[in-house]
């Protein structure tokens, strides 16, 4: 039989626990309050763990968060997962005003913006690199959306092309 896992907690004894699980509205963190009740009153690790739905191992991660952290150290963490945004909110208005203006065939050497150009561009001007598609989220995120304009020929002659028209009336 397995030795059950040190809780070195007293803040709370058994009662207390179930006590907490049952107004806890978080079902995770009151199905971890139970086990660590299980544990205390004395039953091993594997049969407190099966109890809880969880492996042996968890259990004893759980355990360790309640030794640090106490009830607060069981509750399921919301926001700490997915990639951190890696420019300021100020770098992405700074970002959607280039997209807005457009680039400068002088300074920034394309006449369109890319995903590689603004990735090239951002990693110059705030010397953080981020992938083609990271700027693709951004992008996304400030609203814009991958349009693609008609491209037009530079020996474009408007009046050369009305002239071709057609002159009669509609029937």
């Amino acid at each position: 039989m397995m030795a059950a896992v040190a809780i070195s907690r007293t803040d709370l004894d058994v009662a207390g626990l179930r006590r907490a699980a049952g107004r806890e509205r978080d079902a995770a963190a009151s199905r971890r309050m139970l086990a660590l009740a299980l544990v205390l009153e004395g039953q091993s690790r594997t049969e407190a763990a099966r109890a809880a739905e969880m492996e042996r191992q968890t259990l004893r991660d759980w355990v360790h968060r309640y030794n640090v952290e106490g009830l607060a150290g069981l509750r399921s963490r919301v926001g700490e997962t997915g990639p951190k945004r890696r420019l300021s909110s100020e770098q992405e208005a700074e970002v959607a005003k280039w997209v807005h203006r457009g680039p400068d065939l002088a300074t920034d050497g394309v006449v369109r913006w890319r995903r590689a150009d603004l990735a090239r561009a951002n990693a110059d001007r705030f010397g953080i690199v981020l992938a083609e598609r990271s700027i693709g989220h951004v992008l996304r995120r400030l609203g814009f959306r991958r349009l693609v304009v008609r491209p037009r020929h530079p020996g474009h002659d408007a009046a050369a092309q009305a002239s071709f028209r057609p002159t009669s009336p509609p029937s």
